[in-house]
This record gives structure tokens, sequence and C-alpha cells, in this order.
């Protein structure tokens, strides 16, 4: 219960995850439920299944692979436009060609993300549209720098995921993983421990979040003097 004169907690962002694959389907809402801010709201294997469950639930977002045993993702979304239903979606599908690429930005699809994918990389995906649904709901208007904040925020997923020359993205995944899963600060060696890497390589990604403000960095004093640099991972809401 709320107390007085405290705020509401933010209701969840309630996602349908669809896809034919019942082993990808329960993978895809673990890492969802994973991700602050957002519930799973049912899983589901047909267009027909998240047509029904759309018309009879709130859903605030889709996660929609192409390649469903009753037709394809592209004509489920259609059908559901046509049917008044504005549910967002994300495509998570192997479909990789352009024109089916091309056909999801048309139809509103506001982010694409081609599998196999980590879930660093669905992570990053859902922390946007977290943000972008943040922004548009203050409703009223918005200047120009507003809009452009706006069109932004899913943009930056992807920027968010670039890595510079060298470094994996597996890797990076597992490091951010062992952060989000941490109850409490972690040395490096610590993190290089749980993610099965070395120091070195714990520290090079480290400094990598640490750039991009995705963790946060505090000092511990030990009986020697010397500071010991502890990592923490910024929920999305502070970040």
């Amino acid at each position: 219960m709320t107390r007085p004169g405290s705020a509401a907690p933010a209701e969840e962002l309630a996602v349908l995850v669809v896809d034919d694959d019942a082993r990808v389907a329960r993978i895809n809402a673990a890492y969802v439920a994973k991700v602050p801010g957002f519930t799973v709201a049912r899983e589901v294997h047909t267009a027909a299944e998240a047509l029904a469950f759309v018309a009879a639930h709130r859903v605030d977002l889709i996660l929609l692979d192409h390649y469903l045993p009753d037709g394809t993702g592209l004509d489920l979304v259609r059908r559901l436009r046509q049917l008044g239903h504005h549910t967002d979606v994300i495509m998570v599908t192997a479909a990789r060609d352009l024109a089916t690429v091309r056909a999801a930005m048309r139809l509103g699809a506001l982010q694409y993300l081609v599998k196999p994918f980590t879930f660093g990389g669905l992570r990053a995906k859902l922390e946007a549209y977290a943000a972008l649904h943040r922004a548009l709901a203050t409703g009223g208007e918005a200047e120009q720098a507003e809009v452009d904040r706006i069109f932004g925020a899913l943009a930056g997923a992807a920027s968010r995921n670039e890595l510079p020359k060298g470094h994996s993205p597996a890797t990076a995944a597992t490091v951010r993983e062992v952060l989000l899963g941490a109850e409490r600060p972690l040395s490096a060696q610590e993190i290089a421990e749980r993610a099965g890497v070395s120091r070195q390589t714990a520290q090079r990604y480290l400094k990598l979040l640490d750039r991009s403000g995705r963790v946060r960095l505090t000092l511990r004093y030990g009986e020697t003097g010397r500071p010991e640099h502890r990592y923490a991972w910024i929920p999305a809401d502070q970040g």
C-alpha cells in the first residue's frame, strides 16, 4: 500500500512473447523478467493466440517472431492494426532479409532484433523502449529538443551496443549479467571469477561500461590503505 504523500510505484510494462518455438519463447520470457520495469503477460506460439490475448488483456509491448505456424509476424501486426490495436512491437526473429526489415519499419515496429541475440542485446532494446514510454507518458506538447530526445531514445539502444574493435559482445553481455545479478558492488577480481574471464579482461569491459554510464564506481578502503574499486550496475531509471 502506498503511504500518504508518497509516489505510487510505476506500473510494470506488460510484454507478450510470441514465438513458434516454446523453448525460445521461455528463454525470451526469462530475459524479459530479468529487466526491471517489465513483466511477462503471456507466452504464445501462434498468431491466433496472440490476437486473442491482445483482445482480452492489457499488453504494452509484443516481442514478435516473424515465422509463425499460422502466418507471419508482419501479417499479425497488420491484423492488429486493422482491429484497432496499437500495441507496440519489437521484432525478434531470424528473418534478416531487407524486404522483411523494411516492411516491419513501415508497419511501425519500434525495433528489430536478429536472432541469435544475448540478454544484453534484448535488455538494451527494452531499456530504450522504457525510456520512450516514459517520455511519451507525460502528454502535452513538445518542443523540438524534446521531440529529438523521444526519437533518439530507441536509436540510443543500438549505439550503446556498439563495441570498440577487439571487444566481444558475448563477453560484454556476460560481464553485464554478473553485475545485474550481484547483490552488492563487486571488485574487478570478483567479477572476473564469476564471468570466467581474467581480471585484466574484466577491467577492460568495466571501463567501457563506466564510460557509457552503465556502472557506478565506488572505492573501498582496506587495512592496507589502498582503495579497491567496486562496481555496481546502474538501473535504467537512474541512468
